[in-house]
């Protein structure tokens, strides 16, 4: 045992002796490197017409622009667009010539208030269209707004030209040559520069800070959700993708067919040059965020689809629809606006007709608003 303990200590000891020469020669390795660089002459720089020197290179700093990108993309090729020209063509009638008188919308959504319209047993959807397997099939606004709420967009609201008047029955004047105008919201201060400074606008056009906006997203069960076609203008045709003229005239025999498959969701703004307000995806449906308010006060009814060529004695007989319908105004900034406008451009449908305010339908009489506003699930106003 001892002569294998004087073994190990011999070995230890040139184990020790072998590391201790091998720091020292990396160590003078190293020396005469320092040496030899510090003593070699500056290298040449390298000739102006080196091959290298002829290569360019792109600056980091230059932005794709993705809308330049969207005509060559084979995947964006609207000639494969399966919801092209499928809207199904019904007329506006007027009102007083239909036989059985369909619900209309805009109305006045205001908390408490019903319409006078009869309309039996029919009910809009009171849950999320998610969860009546329906998705959104186009989002498109209107200047000031199509629905009335009283406190948040009516007639003592606001913008940076007034607002609708309220008179005997809320005739709207004429906001601009072609474009008849909304209500406002309350919004507006034109002395606070987030609604007077001007933004300039990239995607959308006729759009301006200190405006008030509503803002539709149609949805749909016969959208084709999920797709490359899901977003759709005219949103007609997101609508009725999957719905051949047969099977509509079918379900249509059940008006009920109809608002539980198709529906609107409403949602009014301010817009606003404050990146405080900045949201990035206006493009799927209603904002909903309960620490915010935002859509959370909801009227539920069932109306019609809305427009200029619609008023109190041309209805449209798109109908019955439901409608869901924010009965707060919100600020957003310009910026959200131009986000969503940018998104609407890299569809594979062409929604340039969507791009800028559409005008607002007068608001509904009661005579043609349904009576089956409700508040929530299982909350009918009627009762």
């Amino acid at each position: 045992m001892s002569s294998e303990k004087d073994n190990t200590s011999t070995l230890k000891a040139a184990v020790g002796v072998l590391g201790l020469s091998t720091v020292a020669l990396l160590g003078a390795t190293i020396g005469l490197a320092v040496k030899s660089n510090s003593a070699a002459p500056a290298a040449a720089p390298a000739p102006a017409d080196d091959a290298m020197s002829a290569v360019a290179v792109p600056s980091v700093s230059e932005a794709t622009d993705f809308i330049a990108l969207r005509d060559g993309s084979t995947f964006l090729d609207d000639t494969d667009n399966v919801c092209a020209g499928a809207q199904l063509a019904v007329a506006n009638k007027l009102c007083a010539d239909l036989e059985v008188p369909t619900p209309q919308a805009g109305g006045n959504v205001t908390k408490g208030y019903v319409g006078d319209l009869d309309v039996g047993d029919l009910v809009p959807i009171t849950t999320s269209y998610q969860a009546s397997n329906m998705c959104p099939v186009n989002v498109h606004w209107h200047l000031g707004t199509e629905h009335y709420s009283y406190g948040q967009f009516d007639e003592n609201g606001d913008g940076p030209h007034g607002t609708a008047p309220r008179p005997e029955w809320a005739d709207r004047d004429l906001a601009g040559k072609d474009v008849r105008g909304g209500f406002r919201c309350h919004h507006y201060d034109a002395e606070d520069e987030k609604f007077t400074k001007p933004y300039e606008w990239k995607y959308c056009t006729n759009m301006e800070v200190g405006e008030t906006y509503e803002v539709h997203w149609p949805h749909s069960s016969a959208g084709d959700c999920g797709t490359v076609n899901q977003f759709q203008t005219p949103f007609y045709d997101g609508v009725f993708c999957n719905l051949p003229l047969e099977v509509f005239q079918t379900i249509a025999k059940d008006p009920q067919n109809i608002a539980s498959n198709v529906g609107v969701h409403g949602q009014v703004f301010t817009v606003v040059n404050d990146e405080a307000y900045f949201y990035p995806d206006m493009m799927r449906g209603m904002i909903v965020d309960k620490s915010k308010n935002m859509g959370t006060d909801i009227h539920y009814y069932t109306g019609s689809t809305t427009g200029t060529s619609r008023d109190n004695e041309m209805c449209s007989q798109y109908a019955p629809i439901t409608w869901q319908v924010d009965r707060q105004c919100h600020m957003i900034s310009a910026s959200s606006f131009d986000k969503l406008c940018y998104d609407m451009k890299l569809q594979r449908d062409d929604m340039t007709d969507d791009l800028y305010p559409h005008g607002s339908r007068e608001l509904v009489m009661d005579s043609l608003v349904a009576n089956n506003a409700a508040d929530g699930p299982g909350r009918n106003l009627r009762a």
